[in-house]
């Protein structure tokens, strides 16, 4: 079974040498997304809650690229610059999906990929095999 590069609404992949998702069978993986807005400039500098919006905002975008939803996410993966956001993290699980709840793994970690962000996400869905 091969991997499917799924396109992308995003300009700015390129310029960072990645793909936004893969299609496996019935599956979809997505790249980490970020506070990245589609003209690849960060969305809410400072400001963790901005950043979530606009971070699920890429991650929906990109499910339904691959031909799946937010409402298919089975797991997520979950990076934050400071474990003090946790309760943001939890408002926006409860915002963007529904029960049953995605299984969920959430990290502290350094540092993101560009010094502004301070999450990023990523999931893994199910989606209608081709």
């Amino acid at each position: 079974m091969d991997a499917q590069v799924v396109e992308a609404p995003f300009d700015w992949q390129e310029q960072y040498a990645i793909s936004q998702a893969h299609r496996v069978g019935h599956l979809v993986f997505t790249s980490g997304q970020a506070a990245i807005a589609p003209d690849g400039t960060v969305v809410g500098a400072g400001d963790l809650r901005a950043q979530i919006e606009q971070t699920m905002t890429n991650l929906a975008a990109v499910l339904e690229a691959a031909g799946s939803s937010l409402e298919r996410v089975f797991k997520v993966t979950i990076y934050v610059t400071d474990m003090a956001g946790f309760p943001d993290i939890v408002d926006m699980r409860r915002r963007w999906f529904k029960a049953p709840w995605p299984s969920d793994t959430i990290v502290q970690v350094a540092a993101l990929g560009l010094p502004e962000l301070l999450v990023e996400i990523e999931a893994v869905a199910t989606v209608d095999e081709a």
